[in-house]
């Protein structure tokens, strides 16, 4: 499988290699030979390049096409701007760093803008450097043009990319299979279960695909998709203790109120995944609110009978993960209309978990950006660090009047990493390169002297073979054929020697400097310490909800103290996610136990979905007795506080120092077997119902059967399993760290 990808992608980067190369040459030999309009040739090469290669546009040919077409007005009005600031070095860098942060800052609209970027910030670095001459802004703008319509027919008709499997085709066969299993058509084993739902995670996702936008369709399958990996893992969760199949035997019997729900609950999941496949929206959640709500009465009733026989605990426990179940399929349920349908929708409960449905599109796309204005979150590291690198390389190479400064800009921009060691990393290979690749270049321009007929015959092949070999084989083999190339393309625009050579190491060398030292200025760690800030800053908001979710269920009388309020919590959740997501795709420093961030975020959503459904549906109708009253809040008191403490162990290992003071952890737990997601897909709150021990709660819970006793204590059980694992993990990181020095592996490409 692993080489069938690898054959794959070796030919998706020779097919790329052969659009931007055609694009590129066509537009180039015709200003430059045909027209005799060396200014047109230049922006006319440089667009494919700049969107075809330096650029990571992600989709299908099709897909590309699109996203560089909407792409074209951003670039002419970029390549606008930078021509009218190019009359001063001052007015140029204030124009990099706004352009700079802007342009990285779209990341947090999604990965296709976040692609579209690089090549962008190219268009304003061709422009900003002198000669001042807006008279030749309508040639600019027209080679400009040119390159992108002809990258963009490349890419539909020239070997163009084939579209991947849709997101909601993905999530409509996991839904189908739940379905299923719901139903007792297909008997599938817990791995089975969990695989199934593996396939929705977002590296398993092309990027294309991934709902990470802001709109609120997007916002709706994201979600979608969460809630059906829960009922998957809760699934499989059920399957390994035998309670599903109890289930199934239970819906035959007409006195059980798994007959009320399971039916209802496996029907909805057929019409979710016949909704995905079709894009028709399914029905409204009312019918399955009702039915959740028969199901509870039912077993409080059956509780509240004296005259019944007392139903045991293991059945109410059963019963707990069928509620459990039956939410995350009404969560589902919900997501999938509004991501059929996209239209803004009256208030949903629970609201703050709905919020997006009743927003407009400007408020939605305003909190995108506004939630991630904080120096908490990555995305807002990453513009700044590229902002300042940027202005600081534009402000060097106009003060010093570097012969083609832009390639000062362009060393800045290709070889800043998220990390100073990957940035280092990166510098090393790209200098080696340079250099070869600067000699050979040199050689050749003393051979060939001034026969641009030769650069001519040159140029193409050189293209291909660069832009095929280079991502293939490396950063050096890269940066050192780049060099060849602009060596050969600049030969012909204008009379060059062996200095342009020179002037490109000289170019390279500044820009690796100013990257090098801004990346250790800012953020040097990149997501490593901030994954721990915002880690802690979401368990410090976790723990409230665990306290105040006991103190709604327990408050005399019923219904008399209001529901936590998970806003906050939802909010560090998303910073912490994006964190993770970087963190990912970082190399991991030698000598570091790697924590289980994952584990923490399965269980923070855990927190969030429990504090959300248990007072909806798990409200009782009369005070519980006082003593289980109490034991409720102090176990939740115990729990929220192991949060507290995981919360400090983050913030000291950010500090490299030694574990705080606290309990014992707890024995077994390793690293999640799910670690390496970008979003937690944790089960609810039968996602890991309680084995007979509850580790961590010192007391057995009080023996009433009574229903909102038990799927509470089944809730804090799961947590406090979670929790522990996680802390077990975190109290062995910060040891790895005071071994021997961290040094960072070297990546595989550039």
């Amino acid at each position: 499988m692993r080489a069938e990808s690898s054959r794959a992608e070796r030919a998706q980067i020779v097919h790329r290699s052969l659009r931007v190369t055609l694009a590129a040459a066509a537009g180039f030999y015709t200003f430059l030979y045909g027209l005799d309009e060396p200014l047109l040739a230049l922006y006319s090469l440089f667009a494919p390049i700049a969107l075809g290669l330096l650029s990571s546009v992600p989709g299908s040919g099709r897909q590309r096409a699109a996203v560089m077409l909407k792409a074209l007005p951003v670039g002419l009005v970029l390549v606008t701007l930078g021509t009218v600031l190019a009359v001063e070095t001052w007015a140029a860098v204030l124009g990099m760093l706004v352009v700079g942060f802007v342009l990285a800052y779209a990341a947090v609209a999604g990965p296709r803008p976040a692609g579209a970027a690089p090549g962008l910030q190219l268009f304003y670095i061709l422009a900003c450097f002198p000669p001042y001459e807006p008279d030749t802004l309508g040639l600019r703008l027209a080679g400009l043009t040119t390159g992108v319509l002809l990258l963009a027919l490349c890419e539909v008709f020239l070997l163009p990319q084939p579209p991947g499997e849709t997101y909601r085709h993905s999530l409509a066969r996991a839904v189908a299979t739940a379905g299923d299993v719901l139903a007792g058509r297909t008997v599938l084993t817990p791995g089975a279960l969990r695989a199934e739902g593996a396939r929705l995670r977002l590296s398993n996702v092309p990027p294309a695909e991934r709902p990470a936008g802001p709109r609120r369709a997007d916002r709706a399958l994201s979600q979608a998709g969460t809630a059906a990996r829960r009922l998957l893992e809760q699934l499989a969760h059920l399957t390994e203790t035998g309670q599903l199949r109890d289930l199934l035997r239970a819906a035959d019997r007409t006195d059980s109120p798994a007959r009320w729900l399971l039916p209802r609950v496996a029907g909805r999941c057929g019409e979710c995944a016949e909704g995905l496949r079709t894009g028709q929206a399914v029905p409204g959640p009312r019918g399955l609110d009702e039915a959740i709500g028969a199901f509870q009465d039912m077993r409080v009733r059956q509780t509240a009978d004296p005259a019944a026989d007392e139903v045991p605990v293991p059945v109410l426990r059963r019963q707990a993960g069928l509620l459990a179940a039956a939410e995350s399929v009404r969560v589902l349920e919900i997501s999938v209309r509004i991501a059929l349908d996209g239209r803004r929708t009256p208030p949903i409960e629970p609201r703050e978990l709905f919020w997006y449905t009743e927003a407009s599109a400007p408020r939605l796309w305003l909190r995108r950006l506004v939630g991630n204005m904080t120096p908490r979150s990555v995305q807002f590291h990453n513009a700044v660090r590229i902002a300042l690198a940027l202005g600081a390389a534009r402000l060097v190479a106009g003060a010093l009047d570097l012969t083609h400064g832009f390639w000062v800009l362009l060393a800045v921009l290709t070889l800043s990493r998220t990390t100073v060691g990957e940035t280092w990393t990166a510098i090393r290979a790209a200098m080696a390169g340079n250099l070869v690749g600067a000699v050979a270049a040199g050689a050749l321009l003393i051979t060939v002297g001034q026969r641009t007929d030769t650069d001519a015959v040159l140029l193409a092949p050189g293209m291909l073979i660069a832009f095929a070999l280079g991502p293939l084989l490396g950063i050096a083999w890269a940066q050192g054929l780049f060099t060849l190339v602009v060596a050969t393309a600049f030969a012909q625009i204008a009379p060059a020697s062996w200095q342009l050579a020179e002037a490109r190491i000289v170019d390279v060398v500044t820009g690796s400097a100013i990257g090098l030292l801004c990346g250790l200025l800012a953020w040097p760690a990149g997501a490593r310490r901030e994954v721990r800030r915002t880690m802690a800053g979401l368990l410090r908001a976790c723990g409230p909800l665990i306290e105040g979710t006991a103190t709604t269920l327990t408050a005399v009388p019923p219904g008399s103290a209001p529901p936590a309020q998970t806003l906050p919590a939802l909010h560090r959740l998303r910073l912490a996610e994006s964190a993770y997501a970087q963190f990912r795709s970082e190399p991991a420093p030698e000598g570091s136990s790697g924590a289980d961030w994952h584990a923490l975020l399965i269980a923070a959503h855990q927190i969030l979905l429990g504090a959300q459904w248990l007072p909806r549906f798990d409200l009782p109708g009369r005070a519980l007795p006082p003593d289980a009253a109490e034991w409720a809040r102090a176990d939740a008191r115990t729990v929220a506080g192991r949060t507290y403490r995981l919360a400090e162990l983050c913030v000291e290992g950010d500090r490299g120092g030694s574990a705080v003071a606290g309990e014992e952890s707890p024995a077994g737990g390793g690293a999640s077997a799910m670690a390496g997601e970008e979003s937690p897909a944790g089960g609810g709150a039968s996602a890991g119902s309680p084995a007979p021990e509850r580790p961590g709660l010192s007391r057995p819970p009080p023996p009433l059967p009574l229903p909102t006793l038990v799927d509470l204590d089944s809730w804090l059980t799961s947590l406090t399993r979670q929790l522990s694992r996680a802390e077990a993990d975190l109290r062995t990181e910060p040891r790895a760290r005071s071994g021997r020095p961290i040094s960072f592996r070297r990546p595989a490409g550039p």
